[in-house]
């Protein structure tokens, strides 16, 4: 191996870096927008609950009497 393999690869190390760097973010951005939707089924799930709980007659579901 001499001293042009060391070169050329050091050459590679930049675009080496930019990529895993770039596969880092897009990695971040997909999983925020996974846990994201996550939230909104969750949340539209308790909406549809107490919509439905007040069609039924029920002021609000989430309080309890505690008589």
């Amino acid at each position: 191996m001499g001293e042009g393999f060391w070169f050329e690869a050091g050459a590679l190390v930049p675009s080496i870096g930019v990529g895993l760097l770039f596969w880092f973010v897009i990695r971040s951005i997909l999983r925020a927008d996974r846990s994201e939707r996550e939230a909104d089924k969750q949340a539209e799930k308790e909406y549809l609950a107490q919509r439905r709980a007040r069609e039924k007659g029920d002021d609000d579901p989430t309080i309890t009497s505690s008589d």
